[in-house]
């Protein structure tokens, strides 16, 4: 029997939320999707006792309250979830926000697709390889997806 997968997406914009999940649920139903809209709810989201924790967190940097990088630095230093893959996922392609965010424990970098296709096919192949070979996906999409990803 196959894995759940599931997806936490911390981002304030509800339109890039909404997309992003109609998008999940077309690719790959079986994903399990949650969502908060800043730093503060995404952790208390996360440190809610008795809550599942998610496969892989999406984490924009630019949010009101609390920002992708206060967030992301967080989540690496609480025991229980600094193991949890962080991607960030944003507008930003800033040099100096990737290097931060990668220093802090940001396993990859992806700049928000402006292409549905494009889209679809990062969030296909990665949530067909959360739980093998997340690293080999991350690494061949970086080579062959029209976005800008760093990993």
């Amino acid at each position: 029997m196959a894995k759940t997968v599931s997806f936490l997406l911390v981002d304030d914009d509800a339109d890039d939320t909404s997309l992003f999940k109609e998008v999940l649920e077309e690719v790959n139903p079986s994903v399990v999707f949650n969502s908060a809209e800043d730093g503060h709810q995404a952790l208390h989201y996360l440190k809610k006792d008795g809550g599942t924790l998610p496969d892989i967190i999406f984490l924009d940097l630019n949010m009101p309250r609390m920002s992708g990088k206060e967030c992301l630095t967080e989540i690496k230093r609480d025991e229980k979830l600094h193991d949890i893959p962080v991607i960030m996922y944003t507008t930003s392609s800033q040099s100096k926000d990737i290097e931060e965010t990668m220093q802090k424990g940001a396993i990859c970098f992806i700049t928000k697709p402006t292409n549905l296709n494009d889209l679809k096919s990062i969030l296909s192949s990665i949530s067909g390889n959360v739980h093998s070979n997340l690293q080999k996906t991350l690494r061949v999409l970086s080579d062959t997806a029209n976005t800008f990803i760093v990993c």
